[in-house]
């Protein structure tokens, strides 16, 4: 919630909070959606030019307080006047971004959007949400990106897929979809029954996971699943050795055959993190 008097603590929620929006818009549910979008967005728009104006007032009012490193005030205020005049000028840019984000909005108040048509060529596959990271955590996949590719950060964020509980826990959430979500920035790989999207510019990585599809056991790191052991002593030790690899977190769903399709080798990729977020 924004706290009216703190600059400081505003400024971080409206970054995260435009972060959230670059990802949430990747895709609507309707096209009507997109105006309300943009009605906010130039209201964000005419706020963020007062900004602009604020910061630039704030670095000439004080610029008898202003030095540089080496203690020389006449060069911390030139330092100051020369900020605030690229303040104005970024303000001035502004004035003709909200111009064209308010005739973008009239045009598309003009749109009465009907229902696409019924496709019925059969169920939709649809795809689940394994994990959406963002900040540092996903500076470290980007990383692994660079350093080892996209089926190395596949294989790492697999560990967050907890079979059966990550479906439903997607179903529950609603962060389920007819087709990865992908913004026009976003970079898309896909390995088995994965598809990541990544994002340098913004700093945010998810993994998907068709829905009702198990991945192949040696993506995960799990040895070909051997037949369910014939007594019931031989499936408690089989359970056993399942909790000594596995990483802590929560039940999986197994198979017909008693196998954890989702169990890790030693030192497979953590499944704890974030969790679902999309």
């Amino acid at each position: 919630m924004p706290t009216f008097d703190d600059p400081l603590a505003d400024a971080a929620e409206a970054s995260a909070a435009l972060r959230g929006l670059a990802y949430a818009t990747r895709t609507f549910e309707s096209p009507a959606g997109t105006y309300p979008v943009m009605g906010e967005l130039l209201a964000g728009v005419r706020s963020l030019r007062q900004v602009l104006d604020q910061l630039a007032a704030a670095h000439i009012n004080a610029r008898a307080r202003a030095h540089d490193d080496a203690g020389n005030q006449a060069a911390g205020a030139t330092s100051a006047l020369a900020a605030a005049d690229e303040l104005h000028q970024a303000g001035t840019l502004l004035d003709t971004v909200e111009w064209r984000l308010d005739t973008a909005s009239q045009q598309s108040g003009r749109i009465a959007w009907h229902r696409a048509p019924a496709v019925e060529e059969g169920p939709a596959r649809r795809w689940v949400s394994v994990v959406f990271l963002e900040g540092a955590e996903a500076d470290e996949v980007l990383d692994l990106i660079d350093r080892d590719g996209t089926d190395a950060a596949i294989e790492h964020l697999a560990g967050h897929d907890y079979g059966a509980e990550t479906t439903q826990a997607a179903l529950e959430n609603g962060y389920v979809y007819d087709e990865p979500p992908t913004g026009a920035l976003d970079k898309v790989a896909t390995r088995d029954a994965y598809t990541l999207t990544y994002n340098p510019f913004l700093g945010h990585v998810s993994l998907l996971r068709k829905h009702d599809t198990v991945p192949d056991p040696a993506l995960l790191g799990i040895d070909t699943p051997a037949s369910a052991p014939a007594s019931e002593s031989g499936r408690e030790a089989e359970r056993a050795a399942h909790k000594s690899t596995r990483a802590v977190g929560p039940a999986v769903s197994r198979g017909r055959d008693g196998i954890d399709w989702f169990a890790r080798r030693p030192g497979a990729a953590s499944a704890q993190g974030r969790g679902l977020a999309l």
